[in-house]
């Protein structure tokens, strides 16, 4: 966008400036009766001048950054829930083993072990 304030301006400007004037009704500053006469008058526009006179009364935007994912806690705590699980293995194989009388449930044990290890080091690994 040109800073010139006689440039014409094309519907992304008008877009953004709409985009901009709900993100401050949405924060509480500006009425609905002033949202929606600032948004006609963005909506109508046709140079940076008059989208400019729009926001002169309002803070300058800030861009809605998401608070920073905190990726160490998530994964320390899916590593305890798949040792967790690890632990949990054998004793599940053997109380199938003696429900169901079948030797095969403790192929369960070694079959875990190797999802687990096939999945240790990867972001969304169970």
């Amino acid at each position: 966008m040109a800073d010139s304030p006689e440039v014409r301006i094309g519907t992304v400007e008008r877009e953004q400036a709409l985009n901009l004037l709900g993100e401050h009704f949405g924060a509480g500053r500006l009425t609905l009766v002033e949202f929606d006469e600032r948004s006609a008058k963005a909506a109508a526009a046709t140079t940076r001048a008059e989208l400019d006179a729009l926001f002169t009364d309002l803070p300058p935007a800030t861009p809605n950054t998401p608070a920073p994912v905190d990726d160490t806690a998530k994964a320390e705590q899916r590593e305890r829930w798949r040792t967790a699980a690890m632990g949990l293995i054998p004793l599940v194989a053997l109380l199938l083993f003696f429900v169901s009388g079948s030797w095969l449930w403790f192929l369960l044990i070694p079959a875990a072990g190797i999802l687990y290890s096939a999945t240790k080091g990867t972001k969304g690994g169970c």
